[in-house]
């Protein structure tokens, strides 16, 4: 099936495996790659070293195309975007919109920038910046979320830039490509759905409490780090709903100085990335530590499969998947859905 996205990003199917931290690696993206669809590697966890490293080890598993994910506002994103250019990896996206300079190097090198963003007047700033396509994220998403529903929030952005733009919300089969492809997106992007494959590094204890999940037990609350955050619901959660705020800076101290010795950032680097999580946000320093290091909460679950200890972040569609495909198996199933649906709606009578 080729579309804008297709086209750009050279991948055979319009489909994306999105850069979810602890999950996204080198086995799960080359798999993806290797479908057809676009993997993005996770590199927010990773030290520059072991970014170089994880790109090189896709690139020894697949001759596909393939991007890696940024945080545009690290202190050292300038670095990660040039290892980007020096391995020549095809696609660069970002959670938070990237500058203009980082744009700007990166089109210049021939990388392809998809920004994801979940409002239509983000889309337009990127896009205007020079963003070659757009990930829109509805509520439904996992992880930091919006509250527009992505059957709003897509047509807004649609009609609003001239770039491909690609769904991402609540998305897990064949019948939303086609409906997305209605609404004039380019492909969707799903990362429940690729966390729950056999592809997927994940401990099979932790894939399992997502396939028992219903629609209901997937929240939001904004007691991990002061910002709508979309996840499973635990005894973790419960338990940090019902913190104080003594409490909470406590906790969040604690696993700062965690994250810290597992990723080898300095407490200087802690802070700058704090300050650019806290500037224009109402968050309390303790909420910004726990901004700063949610990937050992993420770890905690994604890694070392402890659930009590961790927070599993998931898009509402958890509650309707009940299966552990390949990704292989899970894109050719995707697109063979897609056709039969267009089938149908074409069909007479």
């Amino acid at each position: 099936m080729e579309t804008a996205l297709t086209r750009l990003t050279g991948v055979r199917h319009p489909v994306v495996q999105t850069g979810m931290g602890w999950v996204a690696g080198p086995r799960l993206v080359s798999a993806t790659a290797n479908a057809g669809a676009l993997g993005i590697l996770a590199s927010a966890t990773m030290t520059l070293d072991q970014l170089r490293a994880a790109v090189r080890e896709v690139r020894a598993r697949t001759d596909a195309p393939f991007g890696v994910n940024l945080r545009a506002d690290a202190a050292d994103a300038g670095d990660r975007v040039r290892i980007l250019v020096e391995e020549g990896v095809r696609v660069a996206s970002f959670a938070l919109a990237p500058s203009r300079e980082l744009i700007g190097e990166l089109k210049e090198a021939g990388v392809v920038v998809m920004p994801t963003v979940g409002a239509r007047r983000h889309a337009e700033k990127v896009a205007a910046w020079g963003a070659d396509a757009v990930l829109v994220q509805g509520t439904e998403g996992g992880g930091h979320t919006g509250e527009v529903a992505t059957t709003v929030l897509l047509p807004q952005v649609v009609d609003a830039v001239d770039i491909p733009v690609v769904a991402a919300g609540g998305f897990f089969d064949g019948r939303g490509l086609v409906a997305a492809l209605a609404y004039g997106a380019a492909g969707v992007a799903m990362g429940t759905r690729f966390l729950l494959t056999s592809d997927s590094t994940v401990p099979d204890a932790v894939k399992a409490r997502y396939l028992a999940a219903t629609v209901r037990d997937v929240t939001v609350t904004r007691a991990v780090d002061g910002l709508p955050h979309r996840m499973l619901r635990t005894e973790l959660v419960d338990a940090l709903e019902r913190s104080g705020r003594v409490r909470g800076a406590l906790q969040a101290v604690r696993r700062a100085a965690g994250y810290r010795k597992l990723s080898g950032t300095s407490w200087r680097r802690m802070l700058q990335d704090g300050r650019a999580l806290k500037h224009g946000k109402d968050l309390t320093w303790s909420q910004v530590l726990l901004a700063a290091n949610t990937p050992m909460l993420l770890r905690a679950s994604m890694v070392d499969g402890r659930t009590d200890l961790g927070v599993m972040a998931s898009g509402q569609v958890a509650g309707v998947i009940d299966d552990l495909p390949s990704c292989a198996e899970l894109v050719e199933r995707i697109m063979k859905e897609a056709e039969d649906t267009c089938r149908g709606l074409t069909a007479p009578g």
